[in-house]
Order: C-alpha cells, then structure tokens, then sequence
C-alpha cells in the first residue's frame, strides 16, 4: 500500500474537493468511513483498501491532519472547500508561529496573514513545524512570530486543532514579529 498517496487522496477528498469523491461533509467535516473507502473504491487502483489503511494514515501523519471518531473521518485543517468547516474557539498560547515565503513579507507587513486560498490562517505551536510550512515554498522561509495572547485578548479568534496546529481567521500585522 501506498500510504503517501493514500493520504494526498484523503486531503484532496477531505479538505478540497469532496463532490469530486461523491461525499457530502457534514458542518464540522465529518463523512463515515465507509463513504470515504466506497468513493475511493471506485477507482480500481484502490479496489482493496481498507479501514486499516485509512486508520494507518491517520495514526502515523506526522501533522496530525486527519481524525476518525464514532466511525467517521475528517480533515482537521487546510480545506479550502467553499462550506465552512466550522472550529471551536480556544484561549492560544503566548506566541505561536508561521512559516512563509520571502516573496510574501511584504503582503503580510501591510494585509497582516489572510487565508488565502484557505478557509483560516494556519500557525503552528512550534518553530520547527512552521519552518517546515514555509519550505514548500521557499528554500530559505521566513519564521513569523505571532503574538497569539495578545491578538486573543484583543479580539482575534484562535481554534485549537491539536498540540501542534492552531487556526485564525485573519491576523493583523501589528501581532507579528517577521524574524529575517
């Protein structure tokens, strides 16, 4: 089995395009997994895939990205379907982080850090994980340090996914600290 393409499948099913699978989130992005494994079925390729094998791709993605729970199955971040996958809110810690392209430090010291093509902000509780982020688009990222505590008691939304991935709908520049 083909685990690393096993789990662009699921993200693309999961946090992208889910009609194209026949599957209808539900408002928080749940679907069974039985859903999920008839969709993918479909396509012989994955003809004898397994719960096992999506519960394997769940228990070992490094970035925690899926979730399975009372036999259904979710993305926890990064979708950027139209319906919004709605998130509890959540006290952040002090700081958290953000890694970018050099390309985009401009943009983010006047707009601040949008979502994009997403439907929130990602940030990451480590540094290490967030230079990760920046490398998919830079060699040579940019660490942003945001002042999480701060733009929370000022009013800015904060949703814990796990230990390592926090989300926000916008954060304005002035809670930001571009580390160049």
């Amino acid at each position: 089995m083909d685990y690393i393409k096993l789990s662009k499948k699921m993200s693309h099913a999961l946090r992208h395009k889910p009609w194209e699978y026949g599957l209808q989130l539900d408002e928080n992005g749940w679907v069974t997994v039985e859903a999920l494994l008839n969709a993918f079925r479909k396509d012989g390729k994955w003809k004898s895939l397994s719960y096992k094998d999506i519960q394997h791709v769940v228990d070992t993605c490094d970035k925690k990205r899926y979730e399975i729970k009372d036999e259904k199955i979710r993305a926890q971040y990064g979708h950027s379907i139209p319906q919004k996958i709605e998130k509890e809110l959540e006290e952040p810690p002090e700081i958290l982080y953000h890694g970018t392209a050099r390309m985009f430090i401009d943009s983010i010291k006047k707009k601040g850090l949008l979502p994009r093509g997403r439907q929130y902000v990602h940030l990451s509780a480590e540094i290490d994980t967030a230079v990760q982020v920046g490398e998919r688009r830079d060699d040579q990222p940019v660490l942003l340090k945001i002042y999480a505590k701060k733009a929370y008691r000022e009013g800015v939304k904060f949703y814990k996914v796990n230990n390592l991935i926090w989300l926000a709908d916008h954060i304005d520049g002035s809670y930001i600290e571009v580390d160049v």
